[in-house]
């Protein structure tokens, strides 16, 4: 595989009219069980508050989960000032503190406009 140099490594380092993101891969941590108990419900609920505060905050542009039961459990795309943000906003998530998702971001290269965001 060969390396592209036309995707910068350095987060300072954005092309021009591009703009970046950080999305975040949920997937199914050390202490996620497929069991509904009222535990993992609370944690749920807690997850989706979370969800909703971070949004409400203009720091996320998007989340969901994936319906087809693997171990990609869902994602987040935040808009943030730096990854260390994304990280900080992802390690707040209850379900991520619990151990039941754990979350793997990576900076993502989109065109200015093609997404909502300042």
């Amino acid at each position: 595989m060969t390396d592209d140099k036309s995707v910068p490594k350095d987060e300072n380092a954005i092309p021009p009219h591009m703009t970046i993101y950080y999305l975040g891969l949920l997937r199914r941590g050390p202490a996620w069980t497929p069991e509904v108990t009222p535990e993992v419900e609370a944690l749920q609920e807690a997850h989706m508050a979370n969800i909703r505060r971070i949004g409400e905050a203009g720091k996320l542009v998007l989340a969901g989960p994936f319906t087809d039961g693997g171990d990609l459990r869902g994602v987040f795309l935040f808009r943030t000032e730096s990854l260390e943000e994304a990280e900080a906003l992802a390690a707040a998530d209850p379900s991520v503190q619990a151990g039941r998702l754990i979350v793997e971001l990576h900076p993502w290269l989109v065109p200015v406009g093609v997404l909502p965001g300042p």
